[in-house]
């Protein structure tokens, strides 16, 4: 399976999250592979904890210098053993690979070219023979990396290999908007689709949304609130749901939701469970991962509504 993370603005967690949904995959005994393809700012490195490819590799064989064919490979990095964080290097008997493909330091963007796509194409059909779960990290926006990976996923050689698609948000206004522009708009996403060679309404039922740095209104979660704060925190929480639907952003598309955690807002990382356990970050952070993690491959979670 592959799983396409997008969002219209940068900032949304779309990387912190997709790599946290595909930590929890590999503990759950899956083998994963994380293909950054946020080719301007390859920075998935730095949320796996490995310092040498915090902002992309340096060896001039991550992805981006492989879909020019300038590599025979692009690189392939363990995380399980590259990381800094030494609560990652042990432990794992039971768990599945987690493979994270970088891109290249200092690149960016790079012309649309039917080579490229080819390349990509042959790189997909690979990794899905070897993998489970493949998530690729889009960058933000409508740009050629998005572009490729749906004239990819159209080619009859794709059609066998289920395909999901993430659109990441906050819950703020801006946020929403955004969030269904990208998806909805004259040049949003399922037009995109449309044009590369996709059934408008089967790429449709493979789209879900997931909102990031969600301040629960509850009562019990408002201890540091005055009453007028959570009063209006709870008016502001009724006009997003509103919006959300206005926008076709709205609950019955939403796959999950990550509350505001400390530690994701302060250093963008892998929750672990010893981060749990010591009180540095929130279970139902790490709970959510876990859920989402789930979800992503249950089909029941993927109905057509």
């Amino acid at each position: 399976m592959f799983v396409f993370a997008a969002s219209d603005k940068g900032g949304t967690g779309r990387s912190v999250t997709s790599s946290n949904l595909l930590y929890r995959s590999a503990l759950q005994g899956n083998d994963v592979c994380y293909l950054d393809f946020d080719f301007g700012s390859p920075t998935a490195g730095a949320i796996f904890g490995i310092e040498r490819a915090e902002n992309g590799t340096a060896t001039g064989s991550g992805l981006h210098r492989y879909l020019l064919k300038e590599v025979y490979e692009p690189e392939r990095i363990d995380v399980w053993t590259a990381t800094e964080r030494r609560v990652f290097r042990t432990g794992h008997a039971n768990t599945g690979r987690l493979v994270l493909l970088p891109g290249d330091v200092g690149d960016g963007d790079f012309p649309d070219r039917a080579d490229l796509q080819d390349r990509c194409l042959e790189l997909f059909l690979r990794l899905n023979e070897e993998f489970s779960l493949c998530m690729v990290d889009l960058s933000a926006g409508r740009n050629l990396a998005v572009e490729m990976a749906l004239k990819v996923t159209a080619m009859p050689e794709m059609q066998r290999i289920p395909t999901r698609w993430l659109v990441f948000h906050r819950w703020t206004r801006q946020h929403v908007v955004a969030a269904g522009g990208l998806v909805n708009g004259p040049r949003g996403l399922l037009a995109i689709a449309e044009t590369s060679g996709h059934n408008r309404q089967d790429f449709a039922n493979k789209l879900r949304y997931v909102r990031t740095a969600v301040i629960d209104p509850a009562p019990l979660t408002q201890s540091g609130l005055t009453a007028k704060q959570g009063i209006w925190l709870d008016e502001c929480n009724r006009r997003l749901t509103r919006l959300a639907g206005d926008h076709q952003v709205g609950k019955n598309l939403l796959l999950g939701s990550v509350p505001l955690d400390p530690v994701l807002q302060w250093q963008e990382q892998l929750i672990t469970d010893n981060d749990v356990a010591s009180g540095v970050a929130n279970p139902e952070t790490r709970n959510a991962f876990e859920q989402l993690a789930k979800r992503l491959v249950d089909d029941d979670s993927w109905e057509t509504l």
